[in-house]
This record gives structure tokens, sequence and C-alpha cells, in this order.
């Protein structure tokens, strides 16, 4: 028996318009990447996989490509890890506190890139600990903003877990890590991937926060398109965002074959 009540068709048709207002930049953007003219305009002046080829050939746009890779890699790992934690301390104290840190830890999400950014560099800075424009500073401002995403999606896996069924393998003989590592971590696997997905896409894709962290001449993907289109405004810039914008959608399929995206908001 379905509990969910229809949705009216206004609603329907108001959510397919802002689907259609968000995908349309993204489908500008990939036009201009197969732009066949010398310059980033649109509409495109023909179509080409020139500045695609350009790309791939670029030493500069390639590195900053695996650079931004192997940057939301070490920062989706730690992330994965400090933010199950912390979802399963929310889920199962029932403190006051809880209620409380629930919130202190989605506070990088509300607030605004920039500021997160600009107050981790002047941290660094005036405390002269020798992060700032450091590999390491930036991998920290990275996990702070991917963390809050993990917490999340664990959180909605945890949410109806009966606790006795950890308690069952207690009682049968298993120590607490086997039990959790048998029981509680299978049943909240779904929740994890999902977790290091988005917060992997995050952390490709973060900007704001990378504009004044960046280590320099080793700038991430975003950083590198922004230059160019500062500089020398032509569509490779335009070509390497339709493989971020692939490497979104990949990870958007995968990631709603592992967990119900209804229930990461119910949460």
């Amino acid at each position: 028996m379905r509990d969910e009540s229809p949705i009216p068709l206004v609603f329907k048709v108001v959510a397919g318009l802002a689907l259609l207002v968000l995908l349309l930049p993204l489908a500008i953007v990939v036009l201009a990447g197969l732009n066949a003219g010398d310059y980033l305009t649109f509409p495109p002046q023909g179509l080409s996989l020139r500045w695609v080829k350009a790309f791939l050939s670029s030493p500069v746009f390639l590195s900053a490509y695996f650079y931004s890779f192997l940057l939301a890699l070490a920062a989706t790992a730690i992330s994965t890890v400090i933010g199950t934690l912390a979802a399963l301390y929310l889920a199962r104290s029932g403190s006051r506190a809880a209620a409380f840190l629930r919130g202190y830890f989605m506070l990088p999400i509300v607030l605004p890139g920039v500021v997160l950014g600009l107050s981790l560099y002047v941290f660094f800075t005036t405390t002269d600990i020798g992060l700032a424009r450091t590999f390491t500073g930036l991998l920290i401002c990275h996990v702070l903003v991917t963390s809050p995403f993990v917490i999340a999606t664990v959180t909605a896996s945890l949410v109806g877990f009966d606790v006795s069924l950890e308690e069952a393998a207690r009682s049968l003989g298993a120590s607490p890590w086997t039990a959790f590592r048998k029981v509680t971590l299978r049943i909240i696997a779904p929740g994890i991937s999902a977790g290091c997905i988005f917060a992997f896409i995050v952390s490709f894709g973060q900007f704001e926060t990378t504009l004044f962290l960046s280590v320099p001449n080793r700038e991430p993907l975003p950083m590198a398109m922004y230059i160019s289109l500062r500089y020398k405004f032509e569509p490779t810039a335009a070509a390497a965002g339709i493989f971020a914008i692939a490497l979104v959608v990949i990870s958007t399929i995968i990631t709603s074959r592992l967990v119900s995206l209804r229930r990461v908001f119910r949460a």
C-alpha cells in the first residue's frame, strides 16, 4: 500500500520548467565546447571536435583535471570516514548536543563558498601555521565542504535502523567491531557510497574556496578554466566543462542506483 499522495499536475509542470532552466546552461556549455570557431561564442559557428582535441592535448588542462581528480579522491576518502562516524553519533545519541552538532556540521553548506574560503585563508595566514596556499590547507577546506553531504546520506540510511540487529549479533558472540562491520556497515553501505559520490562531485567542482586556497602553479580544473576564460577566452575551457559535466552525470546516475534520494531529503 502506498502512503504517498499523488503529485498535482501543476507541480509537475513547474518542476519540469525548473529542470529545463537548470539544464539550459549545461547545454550551452556543451555546444560552446563543440564550437568550430576560434573564440568562445554562442550560438556556435558550426560543430567540431577541435577544442575537445585541444583539451586532450593540453598539458595545462590535463594536469589540472587529474589534480582535481586526485584532490577530490583524497577529500572524499577523509570526509567519508569523518562523515560516517559523525552520522552514527548523531543518529544514536539522545543528548541535546546532537541537535546542535547536526546544525553545526551542516554550516559549510549554508555558508557561501567565498566566505568559507576567505575565512580559512585569513585563519591560516594570521595563525602562521603554514597551511596557507598549501595542498594540506586546500584539502582541509574540501573536507569541510564535503563532509556534510556524507553525514546527510549516511543519516538517511540510519533512519529506521533496528539497533536490535546489531545487539543480536553481539549476543551471539560477535565483538563490537565484528557486529558493526557485518551488520550495521552492510545496511548503511548504500548511504556511504552515495555520500562518497556526492562528496566527490562537490570537491571536483569546488571553485569559490579554491580561489583563496589553491597552491601556486598547481591549479585545479575550475581555476584553470577561470584563468583561461579570463585571458584567452577560447573554447578549450568549455571543452573541459564537457568532461566535468560528463563526470557529474555519471556520478549522479550511480548515486540514484545506490540510494533513494527521497530518503535523503526526508532525513
